[in-house]
């Protein structure tokens, strides 16, 4: 599927029957049947997996499988899926907010995104999960730095209440290379400078493994130089968006050892597109990064 820019926002959309009639490569899921094997020992990193990545399988299925794994959570649901979430004894460790292109870079568009991400924050913290989403938005012609004043001028109307409730607004950075063409928050420097402007311990950033490779690269460096600013990280190979394997570009154990050695306390989420046995690969990627 390398070359295919299927996002989470297509595949959340589309539906799962959708994505498959397009030829979004997702392989029979036979494996749901049976229990997955616990595939973590270590846990010195706590693991999350994002349901957009497993359309076939249902939020309930997801969770059994996830809790059976040894992750922690499912990620990106909404309320909705929170009782699911806990039967299961897990959390949701991102709560979906907004819509990637319209975003807080666009004055005209606080009232809704400010809105949706209050209410996020408002679920999250009666449940008890930590972390909320948000993204910048995309330019369409906007100067990056007046788009990161909007973006800090939006944040700090929230920080306060995300302090108050003890949970944390996380901006996900972006590739606009592959998968979100025009897309503001793209370059981690950029990110670094929008939250140490906000100055709120419940605003970081999401790190996007996988996006910030295909934008920056210099990963564990990077990693390491920002850890404190840095809530929440995604995982997926490059290229391609798929599994961690020897087929893409970046060593995922190392990554893992640097992230453990900051002495991160929050969330990795698997966000790969699985291209063979979902539920395998899975238990693949959580195996190598429990370091």
């Amino acid at each position: 599927m390398e070359g295919t820019a299927w996002t989470r926002r297509d595949l959340m959309a589309a539906g799962a029957g959708a994505a498959a009639g397009v030829g979004l490569t997702v392989p029979a899921l036979g494996a749901v049947a049976r229990a997955p094997q616990r595939a973590i020992e270590r846990g010195r990193i706590r693991q999350s997996v994002c349901k957009w990545c497993y359309p076939r399988l249902s939020v309930e299925e997801m969770c059994a499988a996830a809790a059976a794994l040894g992750l922690q959570s499912v990620e990106l649901l909404g309320p909705e899926s929170y009782d699911t979430v806990r039967r299961h004894g897990l959390v949701c460790a991102v709560t979906n907010t907004h819509s990637i292109p319209k975003g807080l870079n666009r004055p005209e568009n606080h009232e809704a995104c400010l809105g949706a991400i209050r209410t996020a924050i408002d679920a999250a913290s009666a449940a008890g999960f930590p972390n909320v989403i948000t993204f910048s938005g995309n330019r369409d012609g906007m100067p990056d730095d007046v788009g990161l004043e909007h973006c800090v001028a939006a944040l700090e109307q929230v920080a306060g209440e995300a302090e108050r409730k003890g949970v944390t607004v996380l901006l996900e950075l972006l590739n606009s290379k592959v998968d979100h063409p025009d897309y503001m928050a793209d370059h981690v420097d950029w990110g670094v400078e929008l939250v140490r402007r906000v100055g709120s311990e419940r605003c970081k950033l999401l790190f996007d493994i996988y996006h910030v490779q295909i934008m920056d690269g210099d990963i564990i460096r990077t990693i390491q130089t920002h850890h404190e600013l840095i809530g929440h990280y995604h995982t997926a190979g490059v290229p391609g968006r798929h599994e961690l394997d020897d087929g893409q570009e970046l060593q995922y154990e190392a990554i893992a050892r640097a992230i453990a050695g900051t002495g991160f306390q929050g969330f990795v989420g698997q966000e790969f597109i699985p291209s063979r046995d979902p539920l395998e690969s899975l238990a693949e990627a959580v195996r190598l990064c429990d370091v």
